[in-house]
């Protein structure tokens, strides 16, 4: 699809003060974040309610139930593989680095969690976050490309790589979690806002929406951890859950992904997963 013609780029009416509104808020977030005193990383963090140590590894449950992101990953990458002109998922071509590098992060999220389960602390963290930032800015930028323009999500992908890769250098360089925050965080913030200000070019928005909620019902399932173990009877904690709920997020960007057609296609041509 050709995004640069006239016909398919954004409205013009009202583009400007929606550009600024998402970025006002990016500041406001910026400003009030920094008026805060430095956050350091609780140690407490790292105590886990599983603990078990079952069939010779530490702390299983919650180590095996990253196998979904790499599950999910691979997937991503083999669907991209192939263009929409050969049946594959439909994306511009400009966006199609920030949609590999996505999957890359959920993949590489299973190797980082993993590490880090094994044994907690800081050092390892470090290997569990930086994969993540990178799924997070890498679909932040496709949203904005797909949203704004796919120029403003290509120009806008490497810079938002590198900040997310910078937050969590600065958090382990000085145990200082703001920006890492900042950017985790107001991506939960930006993205809802960015769907409702700015016209869609695809079909399926919901499933992102879905996607979100999986995200934020991961966090919720993370604050609850010991307390969801405690209730379950030592079955399942709320971290090993949250790792399954990150994943089905993860999952629903997928099938948004496959499903999805271009909004001057005609509708029932989207196919299962």
């Amino acid at each position: 699809m050709d995004w640069s013609s006239p016909e398919s780029r954004p409205p013009a009416n009202g583009f400007r003060w929606r550009v600024a509104l998402v970025v006002a808020v990016s500041v406001a977030a910026a400003v009030g974040l920094a008026t805060q005193p430095p956050m350091p990383q609780r140690q407490s963090y790292h105590h886990f309610a599983d603990q078990r140590h079952l069939l010779g590894v530490p702390n299983l449950c919650d180590v095996a139930s990253n196998m979904p992101f790499l599950v999910v990953g691979v997937w991503g990458l083999l669907a991209l593989r192939r263009g929409p002109a050969e049946g594959g998922p439909c994306l511009d071509a400009r966006l199609r680095g920030p949609w590999l590098a996505f999957f890359a992060g959920v993949a590489l999220t299973c190797f980082g969690s993993t590490y880090y389960h094994l044994a907690p602390d800081d050092g390892r963290l470090f290997w569990d976050r930086l994969p993540m930032t990178v799924a997070f800015m890498s679909l932040f930028a496709v949203v904005l490309g797909e949203r704004l323009g796919p120029g403003v999500g290509a120009a806008l992908f490497v810079p938002l790589l590198a900040v997310g890769a910078y937050s969590v250098l600065y958090w382990r360089v000085t145990d200082d979690l703001r920006l890492y925050y900042y950017v985790q965080f107001y991506s939960l913030l930006a993205l809802p806002l960015v769907l409702l200000l700015f016209p869609a070019r695809y079909t399926r928005t919901a499933d992102l929406v879905a996607a979100l909620g999986w995200y934020v019902l991961a966090k919720v399932l993370e604050d609850a951890d010991a307390r969801i173990f405690e209730r379950t009877g030592h079955v399942v904690s709320g971290h090993t859950l949250k790792h399954l709920a990150a994943a089905a997020g993860a999952y629903w960007i997928l099938r948004m992904l496959r499903r999805r057609r271009p909004l001057s296609e005609p509708p029932g041509l989207s196919e299962g997963l």
